[in-house]
C-alpha cells in the first residue's frame, strides 16, 4: 500500500489530509525511500510483472508507456517526464493528499520513471499551491545526487477540467497554453520539447515506488489478476462528508459502504470515476471495484472517485454534470463546445420538466453519434453521463417527462461542480 502505514491483510485505509502532516525526508528515508537503483531495464521488468495499471483514469499498462517512450527517447536523443497532478475531476482528492502529505512518494516514483526511460528533465504539474509548495519544500530536502542527475521542476496552473489532459500539460509546458492538442503526435511521440515524454499520473509513480522497495510479488499480493495493486479512492454523496480511503482492487461496494456509513437499502446507484465514467444504478451493490467489473457494469473506475447517489435524483445530477462540461470544455473544438451544450440544455429541460420525448430521442442520439470527436476526451466523458442516465434511470427519466419526479417535487439538485471535494478532508 502506499500509504505511510499499511493494514493487515489488504483491508481498507482511510486516509487523512490535515495541516502540518508532510511526510518530510528523514520519515521517508527511513520507510526505505530513495532505494538505490541498480539499472532502469531491470526495474521495467518489474513493472511488467506487477501489471501496475495507470491510476489518472484510463488504467492504460505502465509498462507499455514506459518503453515506449524509453525507446523512442533513446532515437530522439532524450525524454521527459511529467508526474501528473492537476486533479481536474471535482470529486477527486486523492492527488493531493499525496502531493501534500506524500511527496517524496511522488518524487520517488518520479526519478524512477526518469531513469527507466534516461530522461535528464522531469517536471511536477500542478494547478493547486499548497500541493506545489509541498513539493518544492521536498526537493530542497534532496541532495542532487539522489534525483541521479534529473533536474526537477515544477509547473504551476490555473485549475480546469481540460488541464490535465496529457497534451494540454505538454502544450502549457512548451506554450503557456493549457489547452489540449490534436493528436497525432502523442506526448510519447513528442511532448515537451519536441523530446518523447512520459505524462504519468502522480498515484501511479508513486505505485512505482512502493514497487520498487517491495517488489512485483508484494504488489500483486493485493487486487485482482487483471486489476492489481490498492488505488486511492475518494467517496463522495450520500449526504456523507467526503473520506479518501486506500482499498485492494476488487473490493467490495457494499462493504465500502459499510465502512463509509451508507445503508445498501438507501443506495440508488453510483456517479463514476470522478465524472467521466457516467452512472450505475443499484446494478453497482453486487460489484467489486476494479477495473474489468466496472466495464462489464458499462461504466469504469477511472480516477477512483466515486459519489453515491441516494436522495439525489440522478436525472438532475446529470443536468448539473452536463452543464460543467458545457461550461468547462477547452472552446476550440466546435464538436464539443456545441455537443456538451445541447446535451447540457436537453438535460436541463428534463430536469425543469421541460423536455419532450423527441429531446430524449435527441439527447440519445448526441450520445453516440459525438463520441470521439474533440482534442481531448470531455466529449466522452459528457456522452457517458448522458448514456448511462437513459440506461441506468430509464423510470426516472420518464417521471420526468410526466413532470413527476417525487424527488424534485420540492426542488431539484443542483450544483456548479456536484460532489466537489472543497476543503481538506479528515479521517
Amino acid at each position: 500500500m502506499i500509504t505511510t502505514a499499511t493494514s493487515p491483510g489488504g483491508e481498507a485505509r482511510m486516509l487523512g489530509e490535515q495541516p502540518g502532516r508532510r511526510e518530510d525526508l528523514a520519515a521517508y528515508r527511513l520507510l526505505g525511500g530513495y532505494r538505490p537503483l541498480a539499472g532502469g531495464g531491470e526495474l521495467l521488468g518489474d513493472v511488467e510483472s506487477s501489471g501496475l495499471l495507470g491510476r489518472g483514469g484510463a488504467a492504460f499498462p505502465l509498462a507499455v508507456k514506459l518503453r515506449t517512450v524509453r525507446d523512442n527517447g533513446h532515437l530522439a536523443g532524450g525524454a521527459v517526464v511529467i508526474a501528473n497532478g492537476e486533479e481536474g475531476e471535482p470529486a477527486s482528492v486523492k492527488d493531493r493528499w499525496l502531493l501534500r502529505n506524500r511527496p517524496h512518494l511522488v518524487i520517488d516514483g518520479l526519478r524512477l520513471a526518469a531513469a527507466i526511460v534516461a530522461a535528464d528533465r522531469a517536471v511536477v504539474y500542478v494547478s493547486e499551491s499548497d500541493s506545489a509548495g509541498s513539493i518544492e519544500a521536498a526537493l530542497g530536502e534532496l541532495d542532487p545526487d539522489i534525483l541521479g542527475g534529473v533536474t526537477v521542476s515544477v509547473w504551476t496552473v490555473q485549475p480546469g477540467y481540460v488541464a490535465g489532459e496529457e497534451t494540454a500539460a505538454v502544450r502549457s509546458i512548451n506554450e503557456g497554453i493549457t489547452k489540449p492538442t490534436d493528436k497525432p503526435p502523442r506526448p510519447f511521440e513528442s511532448g515537451v520539447g519536441g523530446h518523447p515524454t512520459l505524462v504519468s499520473n502522480v498515484e501511479t509513480l508513486a505505485n512505482l515506488a512502493y514497487l520498487h522497495r517491495h517488489g512485483a510479488a508484494q504488489f500483486r499480493s493485493q487486487g485482482t489478476d487483471l486489476s492489481p495493486g490498492t488505488f486511492l479512492a475518494t467517496i463522495t454523496g450520500a449526504g456523507r462528508p467526503p473520506v479518501l480511503y486506500e482499498l485492494p482492487h476488487g473490493f467490495a461496494f457494499t462493504e465500502l459502504l459499510a465502512l463509509h456509513g451508507v445503508s445498501p437499502d438507501s443506495v440508488r446507484g453510483a456517479l463514476m470515476g470522478g465524472y467521466f465514467a457516467g452512472f450505475v444504478n443499484r446494478g453497482v451493490l453486487d460489484a467489486g471495484l476494479d477495473h474489468e467489473t466496472m466495464r462489464g457494469l458499462g461504466s469504469g473506475l477511472g480516477c477512483g472517485a466515486i459519489s453515491v447517489l441516494t436522495d439525489d435524483c440522478p436525472v438532475a445530477v446529470a443536468a448539473s454534470v452536463l452543464a460543467y462540461f458545457d461550461r468547462e470544455n477547452a472552446g476550440q473544438c466546435g464538436s464539443c463546445f456545441n455537443g456538451t451544450a445541447a446535451m447540457a440544455a436537453a438535460a436541463g429541460a428534463l430536469r425543469d420538466g421541460a423536455a419532450t420525448t423527441e429531446d430524449v430521442d435527441r439527447l440519445r442520439r448526441w450520445s453516440v453519434v459525438l463520441r470521439g470527436r474533440g482534442a481531448c476526451a470531455t466529449l466522452d466523458a459528457a456522452c457517458n453521463v448522458a448514456a448511462s442516465l437513459l440506461d441506468q434511470f430509464p423510470d426516472e427519466v420518464v417521471h420526468h417527462l410526466g413532470g413527476a419526479c417525487p424527488d424534485c417535487r420540492d426542488g431539484a439538485f443542483h450544483a456548479d461542480r456536484p460532489y466537489e471535494v472543497l476543503a481538506v478532508i479528515s479521517a
